[in-house]
């Protein structure tokens, strides 16, 4: 009779269930393989090579993995499993195993020692499809398909890592690109240019749309019986600067409108900016043209003095300026770059103690999964910049990472590691110990808070490949989808959305995909020159 599906309250509870009964099976079977394979139970259970702690395995499979034995212990004397042998003789002391072992180089041994008997056909260990500490459960061979099995703690980023100099010429080149990146958020702590963000936006209104959001998430929090609302003032003072932002002052911009004739305008490629365009931050122009014969320039500034003015961009464009106003209203701002020609931000909620995402072209409030769920778009790097530090928030965001990562190839990952590091330590040198103190604890809550994105991950795998092979009802997930994280891009002309792959299909049209470029400095567009 088929098991009735679980309540949605009582998945936790089923899954803890199908583990410990797991756990048991694993301990039944290795008694069984004690008794079967070993002379003595209770002389193998107290060896001390067993129990010694300097030996003992810290791997996560702890049963499947064979204890070394120092090079000062003779080879004669070192645990080896048997199968049954009545009368098994002890080990003979030291001196007459080295007269032993001098005899055994002139003579053949009269009788090999018997190999122990292989596992059950039918069997397989999940520490060795695995590596998820569940050493000793054994599983059909379907089970163990590795098509089928989750990922191994090196391929979700478990192991910790050591920091590596970079060393080869692609790793620099990358280093300088990073280097280059992290500079713009340091633009968004000039006072004047502070103080003219605060000019242009209604105050009043952001104000009094935030009091009155957070007096409402009060409400509902004391009506469900919690002591806390789930955001604070402050975030939702963003959250109306958010709305402004996007409905009332920035304009998206796909091919723009001729002056003469507001007519819309037809690409003709890049241009080199102009003096004046290149002083304001334009690292490229894009030249378009009208029917009535009118040239018309677009260009791609960084400098956010300039966007103030403009208040038209893409995504690029959005992201610059709406850090920067956020950094105006007091929250603390990120930026954050993805390799695959995209940016956002994050700002710090102090309310929960986290670093919230929030993209300015979307609208999207603490959506992180929207790119890889929603627009189906894979991604490689994801890396945040602040003024005070920066981190590759890459986990953040890609979830399934053999599904929705791309493959990180620029350099390898304990290069990176260095990198950022690097990056960190140039901008909290000059800060105090106490507030490097607070830094540095901020840096290990994300750390654990990626963690545990990865390690839900990996249950709901585990659950789901139990579910299939053994017919019991798929767990749901720790995490689900939040609303309005499946859906596709909203910002954009829908051929420009299609050719980029962000349309929910994933597939993406080469001849149409630009790469990104990052903002100007000394070193080039591309940070090519070593800094």
């Amino acid at each position: 009779m088929a098991e009735p599906p679980a309540q949605p309250d009582q998945w936790a509870k089923d899954l803890t269930n199908r583990f410990q009964g797991l756990l048991q099976t694993k301990k039944e079977l290795k008694k069984q393989r004690s008794r079967a394979f070993s002379p003595s139970a209770d002389a193998s259970s107290s060896s001390p090579l067993n129990h010694s702690p300097s030996t003992r395995p810290t791997t996560p499979a702890a049963s499947s993995y064979r204890r070394p034995v120092p090079s000062s212990q003779p080879a004669h004397s070192r645990p080896q499993r048997h199968p049954p042998t009545p009368n098994y003789p002890p080990p003979p002391p030291p001196q007459q195993q080295q007269q032993q072992q001098h005899h055994h180089h002139h003579h053949q041994p009269q009788h090999q020692q018997q190999q122990p008997p292989p596992l059950p056909p039918k069997t397989l260990l999940v520490n060795e499809t695995m590596g998820c500490g569940l050493s000793g459960v054994y599983r059909s061979p379907s089970m163990a398909s590795p098509s089928q099995a989750p990922p191994s703690y090196a391929a979700h980023g478990l192991t910790p890592l050591v920091a590596v100099p970079p060393s080869d010429e692609s790793h620099f080149l990358f280093r300088n690109l990073l280097v280059t990146l992290s500079k713009t958020p340091l633009r968004y702590e000039n006072p004047g240019l502070l103080d003219e963000a605060l000019a242009v936006i209604p105050l009043d209104r952001v104000y009094g749309e935030a009091e009155e959001e957070s007096q409402m998430l009060i409400a509902q929090a004391r009506s469900l019986g919690q002591e806390r609302p789930e955001w604070g003032y402050q975030d939702c003072v963003i959250k109306a600067l958010l709305r402004w932002f996007k409905r009332d002052f920035f304009e998206w911009i796909n091919n723009p409108f001729c002056p003469v004739c507001r007519l819309q305008t037809v690409g003709q490629g890049m241009t080199p900016p102009t003096d004046d365009e290149a002083a304001r931050g334009a690292s490229r122009t894009e030249l378009y043209k009208c029917s009535c014969g009118v040239l018309v320039r677009f260009p791609r500034y960084s400098d956010v003095w300039a966007l103030l003015q403009t208040k038209k961009g893409r995504c690029g464009e959005w992201a610059n300026c709406f850090s920067m106003l956020c950094r105006a209203v007091g929250s603390r701002v990120r930026w954050v770059w993805n390799s695959e020609d995209h940016v956002w931000t994050e700002i710090y909620s102090e309310h929960q103690r986290r670093w919230v995402h929030v993209d300015a072209c979307e609208e999207a409030w603490d959506k992180p999964r929207l790119y890889a769920e929603g627009w189906n778009k894979k991604m490689a790097y994801c890396i945040a910049f602040s003024y005070d530090g920066c981190t590759d928030v890459t986990r953040r965001y890609v979830r399934n990472q053999r599904t929705q990562l791309l493959s990180r190839n620029r350099c390898p990952e304990e290069v990176l590691l260095w990198i950022l590091q690097e990056i960190k330590k140039s901008r909290r040198e000059n800060l105090s110990k106490q507030e490097r103190f607070r830094l540095e604890k901020e840096d290990m809550d994300e750390e654990q808070e990626f963690k545990a994105y990865q390690a839900q991950t990996m249950a709901m795998e585990i659950g789901a490949e139990i579910g299939s092979n053994t017919g019991l009802p798929t767990v749901l997930p720790f995490d689900p989808v939040r609303e309005g994280e499946k859906r596709p891009r909203q910002s954009g002309a829908p051929e420009w959305t299609r050719a980029r792959g962000e349309d929910g299909t994933g597939r993406i049209q080469p001849q149409f995909h630009q790469q990104f470029h990052p903002p100007r400095s000394p070193g080039g567009p591309n940070g090519s020159r070593r800094l």
